[in-house]
C-alpha cells in the first residue's frame, strides 16, 4: 500500500515529521522500518476494506530513535471518528474486546 504515486504520504494530510527526523549512525533503521511498512499495510488494506479513503485516513511506516518500527495512523478527525465508532461497535459486539 505504497499509495499512489511520489506524493501518496501528504495528499491531503499535514504529517509532521513523516520526512524529516534524527538519524543515528549505526543504528538499522531499515529493518524497523520494514516491520512497521507491513503492518502499515495491512492497516491501510482493511481500512480501504472497510470504505476509508487513504487520502482520508492511513496508517504511515516509520521509526522511533532506536530503529524500532512504528505506525502512525494519520487522518481527518471525521475519519478518525468514524474508525473510532467502528471499533467501539466492534468492541461492544464481542463484550468488550477488539
Amino acid at each position: 500500500m505504497t499509495g499512489s504515486g511520489e506524493g501518496w504520504l501528504s495528499d491531503g494530510l499535514d504529517v509532521p515529521g513523516a520526512d524529516s527526523s534524527l538519524w543515528v549512525s549505526g543504528v538499522d533503521y531499515i529493518a524497523g522500518w520494514r516491520e512497521a511498512r507491513e503492518a502499515a499495510d495491512r492497516l491501510n488494506r482493511a481500512l480501504l476494506g472497510a470504505g476509508f479513503e487513504l487520502s482520508a485516513l492511513r496508517a504511515v511506516a516509520s521509526t522511533n530513535e532506536d530503529g524500532r518500527g512504528v505506525v502512525r495512523l494519520a487522518g481527518w478527525p471525521g475519519a478518525v471518528e468514524r474508525l473510532a465508532q467502528l471499533l467501539e461497535a466492534h468492541a461492544d459486539g464481542h463484550g468488550g474486546a477488539v
